[in-house]
């Protein structure tokens, strides 16, 4: 493979399935970092709203999604900065390593479990994600050259694969831990491994050559981009950009009740205890979700020691010590499901439908966008809207024989699935479809900008999502559970319904833009 082909070093050139190895590294970092994130996550609810007979603090669920909305919200703010730091100061690769550092002492200290050192973790998690996020991503930008934008594309998707498979394993095994052994074990173990995946990053970090180090003046002077687009074009395509945010407001907010008022649901109101063939049909499909995932990420790991071992073997023996670990961790897991008497389903087990979901339906949605049955962006952005709002429709339905104001109640979890199905696939229509956009459209001057404006939007969905969740209790007790859900229903069918009706509009605006 000639060198000019790929960014990076000569060990980076070799490939692995067509791509430089480079971005297996990134893959593996990134999916431990998602591991830990969504890991924690998983538990961060549950663990405020657990009695203190059961280890958690005892917090009512409006003070615990409060808190929720708080740091999912604040996650969305800090990479503005962190990505302006990195072009300043640090570099992307140092930023990387500084903000895996930050976040796994963030995570360390959640697992003392004390008021003080529980808000330095989330400080530092939050923190520690504006430096990460922004800046890995870059660099798996920088290993392919402008010109092969396909080629492009196709990284992003392994490097999405990989961000699904560390929140698959995150959830599945963060929260079985949290729930059935202890919370300092759950909140210990995010951080174990956000501490591996630092480590395999910085000692491979040579991997990438000249890419993601500190650039200086005379390249930042090269890299100034002419834009020859009509200023009223700009300005159209600039007013689309903020009309897609404003409507992804509308799909985040209703999203993230995953991790608040969702997992409230499965652990208060589902019926997670079963029995016979059910229990026995429950042990049957937890393991082939588990052991499928692990089997191809082992064997991307090894494709990966065969090409960088030699160059790179402290980053490969930290990155294998760790997959040691997580292949002990879920046999342990599946043996003690096993032969356990009674099977009751971990309320954070839910969350990991949704990237098991994206595993298995990405591959056909991009086939489906490649038959160009649908190429107006504004209309895949409806259709994403509007299936998320049937995803809470059936919520809503399943609901409806819990009784007014009750705080338990024992409902039939395939309600959660299905609502789980729907939110997937909305999430297939808008989300890859949203950052594309914003590149296509955004005047090369004001990328960053645009991107910017992207977070910020995020944020505010983020953090209004976990305040409207918070008002669970109230809304059940004035009215119901399944009223609290036609919520989630109504406003993000009605914004999917809007953006139909406007498209016409917004397509004449992105003059020619698909």
């Amino acid at each position: 493979m000639a060198t000019e082909v790929f960014g990076g070093s000569d060990v980076n050139q070799k490939t692995i399935l067509d791509h430089p190895s480079g971005l297996f590294v990134l893959f593996f970092t990134e999916m431990w970092e998602r591991f830990s994130y969504y890991g924690m996550r998983a538990l961060l609810v549950l663990f405020l709203v657990s009695s203190l007979m059961d280890g958690g603090w005892g917090w009512e669920r409006s003070e615990a999604l409060q808190l929720y909305a708080w740091y999912t919200g604040l996650v969305y703010i800090t990479p503005i900065f962190g990505g302006i730091i990195a072009d300043k100061i640090l570099g992307y690769r140092n930023a990387v390593t500084l903000g895996a550092l930050i976040m796994t002492i963030g995570h360390a200290s959640m697992a003392f479990e004390t008021p003080f050192f529980f808000y330095t973790g989330l400080t530092c998690l939050i923190i520690g994600n504006g430096l990460f996020k922004p800046n890995i991503s870059s660099i798996v930008g920088q290993l392919y050259p402008n010109s092969d934008g396909t080629k492009k594309d196709a990284a992003y998707t392994i490097f999405y694969m990989g961000i699904n498979a560390g929140a698959f394993l995150g959830i599945l095994l963060c929260g079985y831990i949290g729930e059935k052994v202890g919370w300092s074990w759950g909140f210990g173990l995010a951080g174990i491994f956000m501490f591996f995946g630092m480590l395999q990053f910085w000692f491979a970090q040579n991997i990438f050559g000249n890419i993601g180090l500190k650039p200086n003046s005379v390249n930042k002077a090269a890299e100034v981009i002419k834009d020859d687009t009509p200023a009223h074009v700009q300005r159209d395509r600039i007013i689309v950009i903020s009309v897609f945010a404003f409507f992804t407001i509308f799909f985040w907010w209703a999203f993230e009740q995953a991790g608040g008022s969702m997992t409230i649901f499965a652990n208060d109101y589902t019926n997670r205890v079963l029995e016979g063939s059910g229990a026995n049909m429950f042990k049957i499909v937890n393991t082939l979700l588990t052991i499928g995932p692990m089997i191809v990420i082992t064997w991307v790991l090894i494709k990966l020691f065969n090409v960088t071992f030699s160059h790179y073997s402290l980053s490969n023996i930290f990155l294998g010590l760790s997959f040691v670990i997580i292949w002990g961790i879920v046999l342990w897991m599946l043996g003690k499901e096993w032969t356990s008497e009674n099977t009751e389903v971990p309320a954070s087990w839910f969350g990991i439908l949704n990237s098991f979901f994206i595993i298995v339906f990405a591959p056909l949605f991009s086939k489906f966008w490649e038959s160009k049955i649908i190429t107006s962006g504004p209309v895949k952005f409806a259709l994403g809207l509007i299936l998320l709002g049937l995803g809470f429709a059936i919520l809503a339905y399943g609901s409806m024989s819990i009784p007014q104001g009750a705080k338990t109640a024992s409902v039939s979890m395939i309600w959660l699935i299905l609502a789980y199905l729907f939110h997937t696939l909305g999430e297939l229509c808008l989300s890859p479809v949203g950052l594309s956009y914003v590149s296509k459209l955004a005047p090369a001057k004001l990328v960053g900008l645009m991107f910017g404006v992207w977070f910020v939007a995020n944020f505010i969905a983020n953090f209004a999502a976990g305040l409207t969740g918070s008002y669970i209790d109230a809304i059940t007790e004035m009215y119901s559970m399944s009223t609290f859900f036609l919520i989630f229903t109504f406003i993000p069918v009605g914004a999917g319904l809007v953006l139909i009706i406007i498209n016409p509009i917004l397509k004449r605006m992105m003059h020619g833009v698909e």
